[in-house]
């Protein structure tokens, strides 16, 4: 049975070397869009296209673990729906999912997100002091049932189901 990973933690906790570590031990297709959108747009928050790139990572995640590869996704992933979403649909995929937190404390983050852009400025996103703030305010820590696999609530209010809600957070999903 093939697995999917998920990367959960804000910037500067180390989760892309993890990520990279966990991708080589697993033999994981590693999906880490800010990789992308550098590359393909120039900036972290291209109108929108960061969402419509994880939709389409998202959805070739769900392809790699239908036909037997294990994948490393490495979104960051804020929100406990967006982690339940990719949970259901890996789940319904019938693949194992794990959730991977990495937890770090503010004077730690800050100071990765410092070395990380004085020694990688063309490889990284800059982030502003605005931007880890945000960060923190809009992060919802997964509580220990969360990260040891408990009972999958479903959708929010309105949503028929996960998959439902996935097409409408990441458009290119669908």
């Amino acid at each position: 049975m093939t697995t999917l990973f998920l990367m959960i933690c804000l910037p500067g906790a180390g989760k892309t070397t993890r990520a990279r570590q966990l991708a080589e031990e697993h033999g994981a297709l590693r999906l880490t869009p800010d990789e992308w959108m550098l590359p393909l747009f120039g900036e972290a928050e291209a109108d929108g296209k960061r969402d419509v790139l994880e939709g389409r990572m998202l959805w070739l995640a769900l392809e790699a673990v239908k036909v037997g590869t294990n994948v490393l996704v490495d979104y960051g992933c804020w929100s406990r729906d967006e982690r339940s979403a990719i949970r259901w649909l890996a789940e319904a995929a019938g693949a194992r999912f794990r959730l991977l937190y990495l937890p770090v404390d503010a004077e730690t983050q800050r100071a990765r997100i410092a070395h990380r852009w004085a020694t990688a400025a063309g490889e990284t996103l800059p982030m502003t002091e605005a931007d880890i703030l945000h960060g923190w305010a809009q992060f919802e820590e997964p509580d220990a049932a969360e990260r040891e696999g408990g009972a999958l609530s479903g959708p929010p209010p309105g949503w028929a189901g996960w998959r439902e809600w996935a097409a409408a957070r990441w458009p290119s999903f669908a």
